[in-house]
Parts: C-alpha cells; structure tokens; sequence
C-alpha cells in the first residue's frame, strides 16, 4: 500500500498571486500573519502580496524575523507573535525557509505539545490541522509549498532537524513565476539545483513507484530543459523552473530521498551552507556511488535530461550519460563542483554521522554506512 498527498488548491502562472484574496474571501479568513524574510521585503518582493491584500481591504500582521536556516527560536518567535496578532491564517512568502517556519508554526498553534520544538523531528504524532497556511514561493527550488516536509536547525546541537507531518501542508499554493523573478542568478542556480535532486532522488529512492516516477520524470525534463534560461532570467526559464520545481515536490514529498539530502543537511547546519548549493555539489558523486543500486533507472534520467542514443547505449553508458548530464547542467550554471572552501576535514566525521543520522538516509536506493558516506564527503575535498 502506497499513501499518496497533494496540497488541495494550488494555482499556477504570471498574476496567480491575485487569487489570494478571492481564496481568503472564500474561505471567510479575517486577518493573515504574513511569514516573510528580510531581504524580501527590502527587495519589494512581499509587498507584491501586501498590495493584493491592500487592494481587497483585508487585514494582516507582517512576520519578517526569519534566517536562511530558520530555527528553533525562530519558530518559537514565530508562534508568540502568532498569538498576539489575532490571526486565524498564515500567509507564508519566501523560499523554504519562509515556509517551513510558517508550517512549524502552524503545527505548534494548533498542537501546543509540541511547543518545544524539537519533538516535531521524524514522523510526529500530532492530532490537528495546522493553521491554514497560503505558500507563495519566491524560489524555484524546495516545493515546500506541495510537501509534507519541513526543515528546522537546531543550533545547539549543530543539527537540521527534518519533520515529516500530514498535518502541515498548505491549503492552497500559489506559484507565480513573477514572484520568483528577483532571484539573482547565484539563487536560481541553486534552488533550480535543489529541485533537480528532489527530481533524481525522489525517483530513485526506495519507496518509489509509478505514481510518484510519473512526476519525478517529468520535473527531471522540465528542469533540464528550463534552468538555464531561468539562471539568464528568461520568462520562460523562470514559468518552466516554477512548474518543474513543484511537479518534483509532488513527488518526493510522498516517497522520500536519499543521501543527497543527508549530507547536504549538515553542511546548513554546520556552516550554513546554502541548501541547494550543498546538494548540487554532491548529486554526481552520490549518483556513481548509487549507481548499481539503481536497474535501469539512469537510462530514463538520461533520457528525461535530452541526452541522445541512449536506447543504444550499455547499462554502463547510460549510467555515465546521465552523471554526466548533471554535472554538465551544475557546470552551466555556475555551481562549485567540490567542498574544499566549504568542509573543514576534521568536520568529516561528525559530518559523516549527522548525515548517516538523517531522515533522508533510509530511503537511499543503496545501503550505507557512516564509514562509506565518511569516504564520500572526502571524495569530494
């Protein structure tokens, strides 16, 4: 038996974010806790969405406090100002860190036991509905806003703790390529990166199967074909990078990662290391290592990312066609192809342990161990 969840409502295309208004009308929402970051609202990006809600006269409290590796305290922040404001909805606007910290606050609103924070890692048992939350992602990249997913560091412990919650997804996401059209190109890379691990991952990993290949395929081709357009700021690159990140949420979201994601996640925790840029260095490497646990696999990411011949080609061709395509596709986009200015090596072993440690780690098509992925962060030094 296989579960399989998808967001409600989502709108997609140039102007969706106008529908947010006729969404909270509907609904009968009286007033939005507005969840953004900083450098949205310096950029006028939130104010896009603040104008919407001018415009139909309703009513909201503006949240900014939000780091790129949102964390404990964040939240906690997050749900005390809650509280005071007299909301009765989120509107969360930004990449995954807005969304996550909106979906963790949710949660804890609606399930105070959970106030702490830290008991939301893994598969929590919470009982109620989040808050309802309206994701309007400004990345093309996590697909927060279609996943059961959510990412909190705890800085203490130099973790990334991953929440997997039923409970948490938004109701209705409005995914606006005009909304994403102030990444510079460095954020676009990345998070077009991301997506495209989310992609691979989610299509390899062990709980995949043909539902979830259906979307996982799809957003592989799609993101191929449209990231570098996105990167020079093309309005096609940016609709195709909007539509394939969220196709590739779709998906994973329902049937997890692998070791791509784990050892990425130390590397924000530890140095903060931007989340797709830590992915996109690693996928290549990951991708040989996972190689032989994977049948056939590669020959259709291959295919999905236009590489040519493949039906010709030995399984051993294929699988290098593919690795290949991706490292192409990062090298395009500008993203750095080792960890040597980002890993110090006597982090290694702690590294190698958080990782083999995360929730992603289990879903990876191929067994592991602290040693191997020990080996694999040093490979890439």
């Amino acid at each position: 038996m296989a579960r399989f969840i998808l967001n409600e409502t989502s709108y997609h295309g140039a102007g969706a974010i106008a529908e947010i208004a006729n969404e909270a009308q509907a609904r009968g929402f009286k007033k939005a806790f507005v969840a953004s970051d900083p450098d949205l609202i310096e950029f006028l990006v939130t104010k896009k969405v603040l104008d919407v809600l001018d415009g139909a006269g309703l009513d909201y409290e503006l949240f900014s406090e939000i780091q790129p590796n949102p964390t404990i305290e964040n939240v906690q922040e997050g749900v005390r100002r809650f509280k005071g404001s007299g909301a009765d909805y989120i509107i969360a606007i930004g990449g995954g860190s807005s969304i996550d910290t909106a979906k963790a606050v949710g949660i804890i609103i609606n399930n105070p036991g959970f106030a702490d924070v830290r008991s939301l890692e893994g598969a929590a048992e919470t009982k109620n509905k989040s808050v309802p939350v309206f994701a309007v992602p400004t990345t093309a990249g996590t697909a927060a806003e279609v996943t059961i997913n959510y990412v909190v560091t705890d800085a203490q412990n130099k973790r990334k703790m991953v929440c997997v919650d039923p409970h948490d997804i938004p109701v209705v996401a409005f995914v606006d390529p005009d909304m994403m059209a102030s990444m510079p190109a460095g954020l676009t890379a990345a998070t077009g990166m991301d997506a495209l691990t989310h992609a691979i991952e989610g299509y390899i990993t062990l709980g995949a199967w043909e539902l979830s290949d259906m979307f996982h395929l799809k957003a592989i081709e799609v993101i191929s074909r449209t990231l570098r357009g996105a990167v020079q700021n093309t309005p096609e690159g940016r609709e195709g990078m909007a539509l394939g990140q969220y196709i590739a949420g779709m998906g994973f979201s329902n049937v997890g990662l692998g070791i791509v994601h784990s050892m990425a996640h130390p590397l924000g925790a530890l140095y903060d290391t931007p989340h797709g840029i830590a992915n996109a260095i690693i996928l290549p490497t990951v991708l040989e290592y996972n190689a032989e646990a994977t049948g056939d696999k590669y020959k259709y990411i291959a295919e999905a990312m236009g590489v040519e011949g493949v039906d010709a080609m030995s399984q051993e061709g294929y699988r290098k066609a593919a690795i290949d395509a991706v490292r192409q596709l990062s090298l395009d986009v500008g993203i750095p192809q080792d960890l040597k200015s980002i890993v110090k090596p006597d982090d290694v072993p702690f590294l190698a342990q958080s990782a083999y440690d995360d929730a992603c780690r289990p879903g990876n098509p191929k067994d592991t161990s602290v040693e191997d992925i020990a080996g694999l962060y040093n490979s890439l030094l």
